[in-house]
């Protein structure tokens, strides 16, 4: 579904290389996470496959077309959540079909479901400022679905959050992703949701950026995140993701 061919990029006219012949394919309706040390270029590669950033090398294809600019096949939801303050969570959900042109109609078809299955009935209303950050994180999850991609980005969205609600949000997208299914890649720094969520976990060296290994997650579909995690192939995965890791990370810190 998506392939990432050779790609290389640098930044600071040619100073800092961010990525360095790094490919990656990601199988059709998969929940794959990029796992890596900081500045390893795991948003660098995630903006890459959006089509916000051009790779000074190598290529990206989507169901077989190469991606040169933003597409609306293509979703993407930030870490810090990029909802439009002055509308309402109805008018940020619609927000992205009504940019693309779709009839009212629709939208007024598509918005409620979406805001439904973020568990978000009753808050049509309500400004960005009103809601928690799992709120807010939810709000950015329904836009994105909303528009019906074959491909969803998420750059750790889950990464400003406190522990209790990062948790009850991995739930949440694990539930909406069996019921939605989507090609889903899933930038993350943490080891526990990369396991927690992945199919496979694809592992990246430090600067510059190349994927070094991936990792099959073999825990059987449907998860619940606390039976995963009591586990004892999580406890095999999470030591040998983190060996791996080790490596790269070295004296500069864990990831």
């Amino acid at each position: 579904m998506v392939v990432v061919d050779g790609v290389a990029k640098r930044f600071r006219q040619g100073a800092t290389a961010a990525l360095e012949t790094c490919s990656l394919e990601v199988r059709a309706r998969e929940l794959l996470c990029i796992l890596g040390p900081s500045g390893s270029g795991k948003t660098t590669l995630l903006r890459i496959i959006d089509g916000l950033l051009r790779p000074d090398s190598g290529r990206v294809l989507i169901g077989g077309t190469e991606v040169t600019a933003p597409r609306p096949d293509v979703a993407m939801v930030f870490q810090h959540f990029g909802l439009l303050p002055w509308k309402t969570v109805y008018d940020n959900v619609a927000y992205g079909l009504r940019v693309q042109g779709r009839p009212e109609p629709e939208v007024r078809r598509v918005v409620p479901r979406y805001i439904e299955a973020v568990g978000l009935t009753g808050f049509e209303a309500s400004y960005p400022y009103q809601l928690s950050g799992g709120m807010q994180q939810r709000v950015g999850l329904a836009r994105a679905l909303a528009v019906d991609p074959a491909v969803l980005l998420m750059d750790e969205p889950f990464g400003s959050l406190d522990a209790q609600t990062r948790e009850l949000m991995q739930e949440e997208l694990l539930r909406i992703w069996r019921s939605h299914p989507k090609t889903l890649v899933f930038v993350t720094h943490s080891i526990d949701e990369a396991i927690v969520l992945g199919d496979r976990i694809a592992l990246m060296t430090h600067r510059p950026g190349r994927i070094r290994e991936i990792v099959d997650v073999d825990i059987a579909r449907p998860r619940d995140p606390e039976a995963v995690r009591l586990s004892p192939r999580y406890l095999e995965l999470r030591s040998y993701v983190w060996q791996r890791l080790r490596s790269e990370v070295g004296a500069r810190g864990a990831p």
